[in-house]
């Protein structure tokens, strides 16, 4: 098992902000070139589709959750079933629309029957990850949940609900973790603590 206390990958595309290609291309470059024949890890077998992420590349705000569910499997977009829809509602609770913000995973594939990603998983799915980072070079990113939370900020922080709110760095980029929806939905009392970061998420963000 890698050492979680840094997210070490290297990434494979050039990102430089003066480059010919724009975001929009890269982005797509790494989904079509990389990312939709992946085969890495045991989780390819049984996906019906790639779940790469979507939104604006422009955007200074990234979300970033755990792994596929079986709706998401079906059409190949992060966060369509329930948990999405709270997600939406959570993105415009700020004064944002969902295609103002850019969403993904840290797992590209649906593991079988939504259990959590296994390490070894993560592990070859993250590089991915991170060029999705590097190529949009978001301003803020918003983990949601303990998984998502782990790979960005590292394993020796804490629990998911003794970060949430709190700033973190990643690469010059300010970190706030906070709960992952399918949580809330489980748990709606936490809904007022995801308030409140999402409230500090809106003042970054409207800030400049």
């Amino acid at each position: 098992m890698k050492d979680r206390t840094a997210f070490q990958t290297e990434t494979g595309i050039k990102t430089e902000t003066d480059s010919k290609s724009s975001k929009s291309d890269m982005l797509e470059f790494l989904k079509d070139v990389k990312v939709n024949d992946c085969v890495k890890c045991r989780l390819s077998a049984a996906r019906k589709r790639i779940v790469f992420g979507e939104g604006s590349p422009e955007s200074k705000l990234m979300f970033i959750g755990e792994a596929p569910g079986a709706e998401e499997d079906n059409t190949g977009r992060p966060f369509v079933g329930r948990a999405g829809q709270l997600l939406t509602k959570i993105i415009e609770s700020i004064n944002l629309k969902r295609e103002d913000v850019y969403i993904a995973n840290i797992i590209k594939c649906r593991p079988p029957d939504n259990r959590n990603p296994m390490y070894d998983e993560i592990d070859l799915c993250v590089p991915f990850l991170k060029e999705q980072i590097a190529i949009i070079k978001p301003e803020i990113i918003c983990t949601l949940g303990k998984f998502a939370t782990e790979f960005i900020i590292g394993n020796d922080k804490g629990t998911i609900s003794s970060v949430r709110g709190k700033e973190f760095n990643y690469e010059g980029i300010t970190v706030i973790p906070t709960y992952h929806p399918s949580y809330l939905l489980r748990n709606p009392g936490a809904k007022k603590e995801t308030w409140e970061d999402m409230k500090k998420i809106r003042e970054l963000y409207f800030k400049n």
